[in-house]
């Protein structure tokens, strides 16, 4: 099991890469109550009190509007920490299923919400938006952009969102799912059971599998494409010092992005 020690170092080590926290940030956590947007949260929290930066936090979650959700285990843990909660309505569940009953809603889903947490953001005063998008999202959405797309793309570490005059940050960039599993069970932290109807029947999902029987036939598949995405030149994809940072990392053992759909 891991400890929160490791997920810390690898969140500071992809904070100073990118220099994603100044002096003075008010930084909104997007908190959907599953493992990575709880880790960042806690994360956050816990490097606001040692990193050499002062900042501020505000916990945002969207509630879709599907159903009777108890969102009690993020009240707990920002109170726990000390920041302040919202919890925002909207009735993005009607939309995308209801009344446009999109076949494949994933794009759709996360673009509401991404656009309510942003507007959220402004109103409470926050200039950068802090997401829980972890190293499996990166090489995901990388592959899903070359196999369906034809290119070589992927969301940058730090993306600014020039129509709401805010920056995204994703210190989790370092960070394996697995990794996050293992701080979840290791401090038995509850998590918020998903909003989604659709999950496991997405195209993320075909891609996650994919790479899964590329790393039994290859070995660690995921390691080498992360690497050729901090080489490669991708717009954002170039950290300070110009070194191979998950691999420095993981020695303890501007134009908006398209969303990555299905993040915890």
């Amino acid at each position: 099991m891991l400890h929160i020690q490791r997920i810390l170092g690898k969140m500071r080590r992809a904070i100073e890469d990118y220099k994603m926290i100044n002096d003075g940030d008010k930084i909104a956590v997007g908190v959907t109550g599953g493992k990575d947007s709880l880790v960042l949260l806690m994360g956050l929290g816990r490097l606001r009190d040692f990193l050499p930066v002062r900042f501020d936090i505000e916990a945002i979650t969207i509630d879709m509007g599907l159903d009777n959700t108890d969102f009690s285990p993020i009240q707990e843990i920002c109170e726990n920490l000390r920041i302040n909660w919202t919890l925002e309505k909207t009735v993005i569940g009607k939309i995308v299923f209801d009344i446009r009953k999109e076949q494949n809603p994933c794009s759709m889903c996360a673009n509401l919400r991404r656009g309510a947490l942003n507007n959220a953001a402004v109103r409470l005063g926050c200039n950068k938006t802090a997401l829980g998008h972890n190293n499996d999202d990166v090489v995901e959405t990388f592959m899903l952009s070359l196999l369906l797309e034809g290119r070589v793309h992927t969301f940058s570490p730090v993306t600014w969102l020039d129509r709401k005059q805010i920056h995204v940050i994703r210190p989790l960039i370092y960070i394996e799912e697995r990794e996050i599993k293992g701080v979840i069970n290791r401090y038995g932290i509850t998590t918020v059971n998903s909003q989604c109807t659709v999950a496991g029947k997405t195209k993320r999902y075909s891609i996650r599998e994919l790479l899964r029987e590329l790393t039994n036939e290859y070995g660690d598949v995921k390691g080498r494409i992360f690497g050729a995405i901090t080489r490669s030149g991708i717009d954002g994809w170039k950290p300070a010092g110009s070194r191979d940072s998950r691999k420095s990392c993981m020695d303890l053992p501007n134009k908006q992005d398209k969303e990555p759909s299905g993040t915890n």
